[in-house]
């Protein structure tokens, strides 16, 4: 028996991962054993944008990453809207002074004002609807934040919620 593992006499079938062997007989009934590597494509887990923007997040605002933990480890994986529950929370006890060891309320809004200039849908999404939705309304302490929104977030707010 003569095995033919394509381009490689030296190769080793079993090591050829994917690889398809054929028989094939020979007019000297010596069979001949060629193997076919073919590649299955193996699935790259896509990262979403609003996925993207929490590990940014957490990235430039290292004082999250106890608040990230604990999300994943309850949650099992990142869900970002219930993410930022925590992130309105924290922001808005900073601004407040009632939270010392939080990140400070300013770097959270520059970076979410950065991050609404882009225009990505999925990020846009997660800051509208799960940050600037959940900011605190007229009569609850912290309403004042959002008189320190950027010009990008501020205008999303006033269409999201005209009356403050």
């Amino acid at each position: 028996m003569t095995v033919t593992p394509g381009a490689n006499p030296s190769a080793n079938p079993h090591a050829i991962p994917n690889a398809t062997p054929t028989v094939t007989a020979t007019a000297n009934a010596t069979p001949t054993v060629t193997v076919t590597a073919t590649a299955t494509p193996t699935a790259t887990p896509t990262v979403t944008p609003s996925v993207q923007l929490v590990s940014d997040l957490v990235t430039r605002i290292p004082e999250f990453r106890g608040a990230y933990e604990t999300h994943v480890l309850h949650q099992g994986g990142v869900l970002p809207h219930v993410f930022f529950w925590d992130v309105v929370q924290d922001t808005v006890r900073s601004f407040l002074g009632e939270a010392p060891g939080a990140a400070d309320w300013r770097r959270t809004l520059d970076f979410l004002e950065e991050q609404s200039a882009r225009g990505v849908l999925g990020i846009d999404e997660v800051i509208v609807t799960s940050f600037l939705g959940d900011l605190p309304s007229p009569q609850e302490p912290g309403h004042a934040i959002v008189e320190q929104l950027g010009p990008v977030m501020a205008a999303k707010f006033v269409r999201i919620r005209p009356l403050g």
